[in-house]
């Protein structure tokens, strides 16, 4: 790949002409009252974008992997019914180190009706976990019917995503189950995907589980290496590196070589941090309200800009993703998810967590990025998710048959019968009260969306919804879990008054 030369961290146009990476098949829509600049660049020799840092291809991504392993039939059990299919999976076997696990099958249009439960040992020891279920409807995350993201790619059938930990052994068990007792499962409260599968209903025949079912174990590579404190030379840009909640900050780093695709996905955010920042800073309501082009005596509603941790923060590798970011017109409402990975990580695993679930959409499920905008964790730090520009109305992959228009915020974790951190709903309010203001959205408001079809609406229709809605509010699904769904009401309350409303 040929070296690229940036002269300026704040000229984006000058960026998407050089990097065939930044450019996109629709122009990104910039909200009516927002210029996405907290302030003008600065052309002192000591500023940000003064100097031009070299864009190689031989910089530095944390590396991952995928194993991909084709399931069998196992041996019937004695409550298999009479005729039915027969049960897949893997006996307890060795594996590469992997972190998160999910199943997928050949078909995206076919459910499966079952139930997937997996084991894992840690690594190096000899301690194997308790049987853990996994969400097995997970088609409701995913791009709208007839798009070219889902027409356009070798798209699967997939489960959601398990964050079971570093480990380098496991087994997995897939028993079908018949369409109606599927559907009672996934309407009730799950467990957050603990504990043993349910009892199934003799009198019912289950239906065949789908066809290439594999078990999918993802290794999300290493964090990445935190750069060395010291102070940025004249002519090189200093960067402000990812700070989570749970960890002291650290000193500004110097801006290294980024490889074309890291340099356009960062390109995209240059009018709110320097080329190459792992961290978008918060800026104060002040200093948010100055960023817009508002009329003479009209009051802009929006919140205090969040910190938000880039892609690059949080190490997504960009040579997975399509090259292309994908747009839609402007940004009406925010649907709120659950990533369904379960409870079992840690605030400084959380970028760990991001990255296996972006290799998991793409690598596995066929997707063309990470399928939400944003991500949330249990201590409420914001991540960039899909590529295109924080500020922007980046088209992603979350709510099926509503993602135009709109934009999809997964809260790491499970929350059927686990209450949400007090930190992650905050930071969901922050989020929204920003985002949804550059767009002049009342986060207390109620909207009209048009369906792009989904099991809860067809094609077509008008729905009025909260403009802070769940995910269950457009498709028929238990996410973003009872506890999280319940939070929602403070949610916008919070975001409301966060706008000044």
């Amino acid at each position: 790949m040929r070296a690229l030369l940036v002269t300026s961290a704040g000229v984006t146009c000058a960026m998407a002409l050089t990097l065939p990476l930044a450019t996109s098949a629709t122009a990104a829509p910039t909200p009516d009252l927002h210029s996405a600049s907290s302030r003008p660049p600065s052309t002192s020799p000591a500023s940000p974008g003064a100097g031009p840092p070299a864009v190689r291809a031989g910089a530095a991504e944390p590396a991952g992997s995928t194993q991909s392993l084709p399931l069998a039939p196992l041996a019937a059990s004695s409550d298999r019914v009479a005729g039915a299919p027969a049960a897949q999976g893997l006996p307890q076997r060795d594996a590469r180190p992997f972190s998160l696990v999910g199943v997928v099958w050949d078909d995206p249009e076919a459910e499966l009706h079952g139930t997937v439960q997996v084991r894992t040992r840690t690594t190096g020891t000899t301690r194997w976990s308790e049987w853990q279920d996994v969400e097995t409807h997970d088609a409701e995350h995913a791009a709208d019917l007839g798009s070219a993201e889902r027409e356009g790619r070798t798209v699967r059938g997939a489960t959601a995503p398990l964050w079971v930990g570093d480990s380098d052994g496991v087994e997995v068990r897939v028993r079908p189950r018949s369409p109606e007792a599927s559907d009672h499962h996934e309407h009730a409260e799950p467990s957050d995907h603990h504990g043993s599968a349910q009892p199934q209903d003799r009198a019912a025949t289950p239906v065949p589980l789908p066809e290439g079912l594999r078990l999918e174990l993802v290794d999300p590579g290493e964090d990445p290496a935190p750069e060395p404190a010291r102070s940025a030379p004249t002519g090189r840009a200093a960067v402000t590196p990812a700070v989570f909640a749970d960890t002291p900050p650290t000193a500004a780093v110097l801006l290294e070589a980024l490889t074309a695709e890291v340099a356009a996905a960062s390109a995209v955010n240059a009018e709110l941090a320097e080329l190459g920042a792992t961290a978008i800073p918060a800026l104060t309501q002040k200093e948010t309200l100055e960023s817009v082009n508002a009329a003479p005596g009209a009051k802009p509603y929006i919140g205090p800009r969040p910190k938000i941790i880039t892609r690059k923060g949080w190490g997504a590798d960009e040579k997975l993703r399509e090259r292309n970011f994908a747009y839609t017109k402007t940004v009406k409402a925010a649907f709120v998810h659950h990533s369904a990975t379960g409870n079992n990580y840690t605030c400084k695993q959380a970028p760990s967590v991001l990255r296996s679930i972006y290799r998991y959409h793409v690598k596995s499920s066929g997707w063309r990025d990470f399928g939400y905008n944003f991500a949330v964790d249990k201590c409420g730090n914001i991540y960039e998710g899909r590529a295109g520009g924080v500020s922007k109305a980046v088209l992603g992959a979350h709510t099926l048959g509503f993602n135009t228009n709109t934009m999809g915020i997964a809260v790491l974790g499970s929350y059927g019968s686990t209450n949400p951190p007090a930190a992650a709903v905050t930071a969901v309010s922050k989020l929204t009260a920003w985002k949804l203001g550059l767009f002049g959205a009342n986060p207390k408001g109620k909207v009209t969306l048009v369906s792009g079809g989904s099991n809860k609406y067809k094609a077509g229709v008008k729905v009025s919804m909260n403009v802070i809605s769940g995910h269950r509010d457009g498709f028929a699904t238990e996410c973003p879990g009872a506890r999280l769904y319940k939070k929602l009401g403070t949610a916008r309350t919070s975001s409301a008054k966060l706008q000044g409303r």
